[in-house]
């Protein structure tokens, strides 16, 4: 695509309802957002490649008269799609948890990058809004506690977690560079430890772990010694985080952090399960994976002020909801198990 078919000279004001391009919408953060999109209102597209999702996580969304689903891998040309006139873009398109983005880094490193370079293609072409969902494994191993987007990280660039942390990494300049050339409306998420309905059972996440292992009777698994620290935010306010990013009327300058500053160790974490699933199960410690981050909590002074927002879920609260999520999503494939 040539410079001057990149460029146009202002954000169309589109008619309403508003056409939200989601790539990786099938993921636990992106099927909860096309699910709030659509309650509000807004007409969904969403690009799934189904490397790390659960393709029933939209299947009840099939039906619905705003929703399209494409079957479609962003590491291959976006624009070519006939998607018609497109208002917002969010990139959510990367495996995000360990066992996903560990299991074909190749892969991963080319989803954050061409990935990422073929959605802001898009935005180029509809001069459409557009938000990078980024992470707080850009900060690696922090020196700097909490960490502010001031801080440039601390992060093995051939470690085992490189082609997610570096990916990300790479994923930015991409788009702050496109925001330099071409004049995308361009803004960056961070996003932190995110829990919540729709999530992987076997994501290898430490709630899921926690929560699915507790309800199965299992003992819980726990790294390390267990005092590593971790920020959890409940979905709901991080849709809510993300949303705020998007409708902001001038983009950030620069990244803004996402998350809940409360920060916990993982041992407060199996106790507050464990209180909410009474469990035989033991904490089992298990070494402690390569270039793990020994403490993690973001400084989200400017979400507060440029967003006006920050998360009002609990993790009492948020574990609560989740549990419920799991125990009725476990009763389920087990019923349907016995069937077969």
């Amino acid at each position: 695509m040539e410079k001057e078919d990149r460029l146009k000279p202002v954000w169309r004001a589109a008619p309403t309802p508003r056409h939200v391009v989601i790539a990786g919408g099938g993921g636990f953060i992106g099927t909860n957002l096309t699910r709030r999109l659509l309650q509000d209102g807004y007409r969904v597209t969403v690009l799934e490649n189904y490397y790390s999702c659960a393709p029933g996580n939209l299947q009840e969304l099939m039906q619905h008269p705003a929703f399209t689903l494409r079957s479609h891998d962003i590491t291959e040309s976006v624009v070519a799609l006939d998607l018609g006139e497109v208002d917002e873009v969010y990139n959510l398109a990367c495996p995000a948890s360990p066992p996903h983005y560990q299991r074909d880094p190749i892969f991963t490193l080319n989803t954050c990058f061409n990935g990422t370079r073929h959605l802001l293609d898009l935005a180029v072409r509809e001069n459409a809004r557009y938000v990078q969902a980024s992470t707080s494994e850009v900060y690696g191993d922090p020196q700097v506690h909490p960490q502010p987007e001031s801080y440039w990280g601390y992060v093995n660039p051939v470690g085992i977690r490189a082609c997610y942390d570096e990916g990300k990494r790479v994923a930015e300049a991409l788009c702050v560079e496109y925001a330099r050339q071409f004049g995308v409306d361009v803004r960056i998420a961070r996003i932190f430890n995110t829990y919540g309905p729709h999530m992987d059972p076997n994501d290898g996440r430490v709630v899921s772990n926690f929560i699915v292992q507790a309800l199965r009777g299992q003992d819980l698994t726990v790294y390390g010694n267990g005092l590593q620290t971790r920020s959890f935010c409940f979905v709901d306010d991080m849709i809510a985080g993300l949303r705020a990013l998007m409708q902001v009327a001038d983009a950030p300058n620069g990244p803004v952090n996402l998350g809940n500053p409360a920060e916990f160790t993982m041992l407060e974490l199996a106790e507050l399960v464990l209180e909410l699933v009474p469990s035989r199960g033991r904490l089992l410690h298990e070494p402690l994976p390569q270039d793990d981050p020994q403490r993690r909590r973001p400084d989200i002074s400017r979400a507060r002020a440029l967003l006006g927002w920050q998360p009002e879920v609990s993790l009492q609260q948020g574990l609560a909801k989740t549990v419920q999520y799991f125990d009725g999503r476990l009763r389920a494939e087990m019923a349907l198990a016995t069937q077969g």
